[in-house]
């Protein structure tokens, strides 16, 4: 046995570890370059179509596999060890992330800039760069449907269940500040270099976690090969996670309150890049004569690819303090008025930024929304660890994010359609707000149906029961 395996045998795990703290490293350099694709490839999107539905439907591909693939994934998470599938779809996504990188090298000269977009230049659809944007962005989805499943079930093989809430805030927040802080900027910074530096540098984060993933030691199968039939019943594996998870009392609601959660979230962002560029104050407002100097001093080309990146920044913040103040939030509310925040303070940021003008009071809005957003997960994401059994977790999780993630594309589809829908009603500016206040209306009603079914009392019995079990394994 090696030194560090001993170590890590005889230790408490309650100090979560070296294992831990590799795949935490790794999911901190992806999600900075994931920081850096947020704002490339809705800039990309918007340099090849100015149509929202267009623009829409790419958010669809990417969301797509989540309603047709989350299934089938759960049954393949359960049955290959976790840590080698998070690392392969890495590579794939590595991959991918090339590709698109050398399709906008090649195609660069054809683009408008920053600079024209923040301004919200009106341009003819790049037909062939929007077909590979959308082609990419479902290839990438069904490699993030694996990835994502296997990393969340992983979690429990690394930490104790009591010290899950602690891991997940700590992924969390270091991931939001990657994702949110940091990559936006070094996005918008890379853009004003050239188009195509944000891909090439997003592809590399991929590489680098996939082989910090591949140096956590270890098997994370969650059967032994041994143990396993030769042949996968699809349809049995599937229905006995699915059945599992519907008969649950906390996890169902959860689930469809989830659903529409995130449906509604891609109702908003899907055309947000739209909606920045033209009716926020992103080449004109306040502060972007500071932001200019800023930008000219460290090469941006565009003000408002900078101020679209300290937009999205808002996030980050948000993230950051939801993660710090989730556990104690939790138990000063209980876990159900903690859920009921989230889904009231959506609908509320919803209503103000579909009324605003400003970029900073949008800003203000990502903030106050994601740190409502990361207290769901904190609380939502530790208690499906502590009570699904450890030989379903892979399938009900994926069954829990068939709901949960499965309506995203909808909604995107839906927001591009709102959008066009208002738009042709009355005029483009009034098409791109509508769908703010579509969502704040429907969150309101998700609210009366979460709040009789998401109690305290209900999740912490489930609680208590999950652990229960799992000690008696």
């Amino acid at each position: 046995m090696s030194e560090e395996m001993r170590t890590e045998t005889l230790s408490p795990k309650r100090r979560l570890g070296a294992r831990y703290w590799r795949l935490w490293t790794a999911s901190v350099i992806s999600n900075l370059g994931d920081g850096i694709a947020a704002i490339a490839y809705p800039w990309l999107a918007s340099a090849v179509t100015r149509n929202g539905l267009l623009i829409a439907l790419i958010a669809v591909a990417q969301r797509l596999p989540w309603l047709v693939f989350t299934l089938p994934a759960g049954v393949i998470t359960d049955r290959v060890d976790r840590r080698k599938l998070i690392a392969s779809m890495d590579v794939v996504r590595f991959a991918l992330t090339l590709g698109v990188a050398l399709v906008v090298l090649v195609n660069e000269s054809g683009l408008p800039s920053p600079a024209d977009l923040a301004a919200g230049v009106d341009i003819e659809t790049d037909l062939f760069v929007y077909l590979v944007l959308v082609g990419a962005a479902l290839l990438f989805g069904f490699a993030e449907v694996l990835r994502d499943n296997a990393a969340q079930t992983i979690l429990p093989a690394l930490v104790e269940p009591e010290d899950l809430e602690k891991a997940n805030g700590n992924l969390w927040g270091a991931e939001m500040v990657a994702n949110s802080f940091v990559g936006p900027p070094l996005g918008s910074f890379l853009l004003g270099i050239t188009f195509a530096l944000p891909f090439f540098v997003d592809a590399g984060t991929f590489a680098v976690a996939a082989a910090l993933v591949f140096l956590i030691t270890g098997q994370f199968r969650a059967q032994p090969v041994e143990e396993q039939s030769k042949s996968i019943d699809w349809t049995g594996d599937i229905k006995e996670g699915f059945m599992w998870l519907w008969r649950h009392p906390v996890l169902r609601p959860l689930a469809i309150v989830l659903g529409f959660l995130n449906a509604l979230g891609m109702m908003i962002f899907s055309t947000f890049i739209l909606f920045a560029q033209e009716e926020l104050d992103l080449e004109t407002g306040l502060f972007t004569g500071v932001f200019g100097s800023i930008g000219e001093w460290f090469g941006f080309e565009s003000v408002g690819a900078l101020i679209f990146a300290i937009l999205l920044s808002g996030g980050a913040i948000g993230g950051i303090i939801g993660s710090v103040v989730a556990s104690r939030v939790s138990r000063r509310l209980g876990s159900g008025p903690s859920l009921y925040v989230t889904i009231l303070t959506g609908a509320a940021t919803a209503i103000v930024i579909g009324f605003s003008s400003r970029w900073w009071m949008a800003f203000l809005m990502f903030a106050i929304g994601t740190s409502a957003a990361v207290l769901w997960n904190v609380i939502t994401v530790s208690l499906r660890q502590t009570i699904i059994p450890d030989h379903l977790l892979g399938r009900v999780n994926s069954v829990y994010r068939f709901f949960g993630w499965g309506m995203m594309p909808i909604g995107s589809a839906l927001g591009g359609l709102v959008m066009v829908i208002g738009e042709s009603i009355v005029d483009r500016p009034f098409g791109l707000r509508l769908p703010y206040f579509v969502v704040a209306g429907a969150q309101l009603l998700l609210f009366l149906y979460a709040a009789p079914r998401l109690t305290t009392e209900k999740m912490e019995a489930a609680r208590a029961e999950g652990l229960t079990a799992r000690q008696s394994e």
